[in-house]
């Protein structure tokens, strides 16, 4: 560095200060000397940073030395070293510290004197806080930042890729006044090390800088698909796709409801090449629906997408309860169902399956249902009992359905199911008094009489007394009275109550007569050993209920009455058997009840009817096995004595000659055998008893065709089993007679092949035994006609067979 200072030698400045100094001390005295002040440098020029001192010196007695800044102030950091010496130490100058300083020298007398020194401070080239790399975002105005001072000021030049940036380059490049590089609207392709290059001609002083330019892409993110659609409550697993691009790569984060989502056992996050991130839901439920967004964010900027997840939940009643209301206010049942798409909510009613949906109305107008985002109110006015029941709520979507149901329980108060409240009983006679309640809930009940409470207990109490007891069961109280005297008989109050109100019964004991007399008694049916004895039911029962009646009968000579009780009191007709054949009997009813036999009707007489011949004999028929007829007798009136035999006649249509049969009258049916095929035959039968013959009845009926049994008839009833079985069957046995007959006739077959070989076994001296042996043989073949009998021809055919030396053609086995 060049400088235009220029410094005296330091020893003649000292020898100049001795010299003085000497010659001060040789003055003579009185004489002041004159202040000579000198400042060892006259210009000094530093650059930014460096530190320098001064040195002043004053000549003459100086009291005061003093220094003074470019600006007339006081320098309070000068270093006095001694009374005529005084040293300026400047650090680290600054440009602000260029400029004139003064030395002022002050002696006794006051006079001063002062010396300056002129200080020049320059910069260097120097780059501040340059960085490197600069980043900027991709499209923007991108200023290139390079600080660098100097003094005087400094040119700049700008390089990129070994180049000059220069005006060629102000479309896209621009050096502002500040030195800084501009570059309009920054692309991938400026990216790269620019050199900001600086120079003070001046001084010959030169350097640089390389900064390197980033240009960050903002992200930018897209969306396979947007919408997803899945069901709850199926395991279903779902995958969301986001792609990304820019620089530096984005950092993908996916987000819901304003949280980021990290890797969790329902949430998977995967990134791979190429900026796609996909997240997978798995076992989506209901609460999955929603919206999902995935974010890019990298040094540029960020970037949100967003996707719909619809999650479809099949319909579920999440409220249903039970309700109970009281007859005739008002009972409002309410249904929510929850599902997606939303569910429609309808109601039916289990009593009568009538079903409502939203604004229905019943035809009587008390039930309406009113719906509201997934609520549905079915509301019953005026509330009966009949109301009582089921109701099913059914939530239905496209998607499925669900249904639940609740009970409608209503109150009311007791309501007395008796009608029976008058009661019949006599002394000693235990009657029950019934009260029956229906009521909801269930009512305590309690009996009184005259004010006071039976106690619901078994055994004597105080109001009752010993011959009163009270029995209670569900809806029921049974009171037991056992009249003793009159007073037991008269009014018992019945009185139920429960949270709903309270009502009472009034229930009478009265005293039991014998029921009055039947009437219009009057006979029918009469035979000669029977009779049927009709009559009306009396008018009065006696207040007991009849039990049965007696009719009593007896024959006008004799006193003694004969009994015959009826089967119960709703049969007012009684039939009178072992009678005698024409006798004279007398007849009168009377009803009897749990106090005892009333009064007797009017006495009637009746005779029966003398003994007679019987009446014709009715006949049913049909068919028996074969060529037979069964005649079903059907027994009838047989005049008073027993059936001694049916005369049973029967010829076919075309003859006249009558065929006759005898049945022992013990019988029920007469078999007609044999008789002709697709013939038809007429038949006449008389009954006889002791007293004669009854008139005959008459009876015809046909015989159908003959049956003929074929194979295919047969086989066809047997089916294929059994089929099989008769035709390996018939098979067979024609295979053995054929081997028979070539036995016998021709010397071969199988039974003969057997034959030889067992000859062969024996001796020699059998020969004759076995020839004679063999000689004859009969085979006895049954003759049939062509309706299957047997027929009266001889039973058999005689086939002789020669024996072994008789002239006969020998026939291969194998031929048979």
């Amino acid at each position: 560095m060049e400088t235009n200072l220029q410094l005296e030698r330091p020893l003649h400045i000292e020898e100049l200060l001795a010299a003085l100094q000497s010659m001060q001390g040789r003055r003579a005295p009185g004489i002041n000397a004159v202040l000579q002040v000198s400042i060892s440098l006259n210009k000094v020029e530093i650059s930014v940073g460096e530190s320098k001192f001064f040195i002043c010196t004053a000549l003459g007695d100086p009291v005061r030395l003093e220094w003074f800044d470019p600006r007339g102030e006081r320098v309070a950091a000068a270093l006095n070293t001694e009374a005529s010496r005084s040293r300026l130490v400047l650090y680290n100058a600054a440009v602000e510290d260029a400029g004139v300083y003064r030395c002022l020298a002050t002696d006794a007398q006051g006079r001063s004197q002062e010396a300056t020194v002129v200080l020049e401070v320059y910069q260097k080239l120097t780059f501040r806080d340059v960085r490197s790399p600069q980043e900027f975002r991709y499209g923007e105005r991108a200023e290139v930042v390079c600080d660098v001072i100097s003094s005087p000021v400094p040119v700049v030049v700008w390089y990129h890729q070994e180049q000059e940036i220069t005006e060629d380059h102000r479309r896209r490049f621009q050096v502002l006044a500040n030195n800084n590089l501009q570059i309009h609207r920054v692309t991938n392709a400026d990216e790269g090390v620019y050199r900001c290059e600086a120079s003070v001609e001046a001084r010959g002083e030169i350097d640089f800088v390389d900064i390197a330019v980033v240009v960050n892409v903002p992200p930018v993110l897209s969306a396979p698909q947007q919408m997803f659609n899945a069901t709850a409550d199926y395991q279903e697993s779902i995958t969301l796709t986001c792609i990304t691009a820019g620089s530096p790569r984005p950092v993908l984060t996916w987000h819901r409801k304003g949280q980021q989502l990290e890797l969790s056992e329902r949430y998977l996050l995967h990134d791979a090449d190429g900026g796609r991130s996909t997240l997978t839901i798995r076992h989506i439920g209901q609460s999955d629906g929603g919206a999902y967004s995935c974010k890019a964010a990298n040094k540029a900027g960020s970037q949100e997408k967003e996707l719909f997840l619809k999650v479809f939940v099949q319909p579920v009643i999440s409220q249903l309860r039970n309700v109970t209301a009281v007859e005739g206010g008002v009972a409002v049942v309410t249904c929510v169902a929850e599902g997606e798409p939303r569910p429609h909510i309808s109601w039916r009613r289990s009593s009568d399956g009538q079903a409502f949906t939203d604004g229905d109305k019943s035809r009587d107008g008390r039930l309406e249902v009113r719906g509201l985002h997934g609520s549905s109110s079915l509301t019953i006015s005026g509330v009966r009992r009949a109301d009582r029941g089921r109701f099913h709520c059914e939530a239905l979507s496209r998607i499925g359905g669900h249904q639940r149901s609740l009970f409608l329980d209503v109150e009311y108060m007791p309501q007395f199911l008796t009608n029976q409240t008058i009661f019949y009983s006599w002394e000693g006679n235990a009657v029950n008094l019934s009260c029956a309640v229906a009521s909801n809930p269930l009512a305590a009940m309690l009996w009184r009489r005259g004010g006071l409470t039976i106690a619901t207990t078994e055994g004597p109490n105080a109001a009752g007394g010993p011959n009163a007891r009270v029995y209670s069961s569900e809806g029921r109280s049974l009171l037991e009275v056992t009249p003793l005297s009159d007073r037991d008989f008269g009014r018992y109050n019945c009185t139920a109550r429960n949270n709903i109100g309270m009502r009472y019964q009034e229930f009478i004991l009265a005293q039991a007569d014998v029921p009055s007399s039947p009437y219009s008694v009057r006979l029918s049916a009469v035979s000669q050993r029977l009779a049927t004895v009709n009559f009306m039911k009396p008018d009065s029962h006696g207040g007991v209920p009849i039990s049965h009646y007696l009719l009593q009968y007896k024959e006008p000579s004799t006193n003694h009455w004969r009994e015959v009780r009826s089967h119960s009191a709703a049969h007012m007709t009684v039939v009178l058997t072992g009678l005698e054949p024409n006798t004279t009997y007398e007849v009168r009813v009377s009803a009897v009840n749990g106090k005892g036999p009333g009064a007797s009707s009017a006495t009637q007489s009746f005779q029966t009817l003398p003994i007679r011949e019987p009446s014709p004999p009715a006949v049913h028929g049909q068919r028996d096995v074969g060529v037979a007829y069964r005649l079903g007798l059907v027994k009838q009136d047989d005049g008073g004595m027993p059936i001694v035999e049916y005369i049973v006649k029967y010829k076919t249509t075309k003859e006249e000659r009558w065929m006759t049969r005898l049945v022992p009258g013990a019988q029920d049916a007469a078999l007609l055998q044999p008789l002709r095929w697709n013939t038809r035959y007429e038949v006449e039968i008389t009954a006889r008893n002791v007293k004669g013959l009854s008139e005959p009845a008459f009876y015809q009926f046909f015989m159908p065709q003959e049956p003929h049994i074929t194979a295919e008839s047969l086989f066809s009833s047997l089916g294929l089993g059994p089929a099989v079985g008769l035709g390996l069957g018939g098979l067979l046995l024609f295979l053995l007679l054929l081997d028979v007959s070539c036995f016998f006739l021709r010397r071969c077959g199988l039974l003969m092949c057997v034959t030889r070989s067992l000859r062969s076994q024996k001796s020699s001296t059998n020969q004759g035994k076995e020839t004679e042996e063999g000689k004859a043989a009969y085979l006895k073949l049954p003759l049939k006609e062509e309706n299957g009998k047997e027929s009266l021809k001889p039973d058999s055919i005689e086939v002789k067979v020669h024996g072994e030396n008789s002239h006969h053609s020998k026939t291969d086995c194998s031929k048979a």
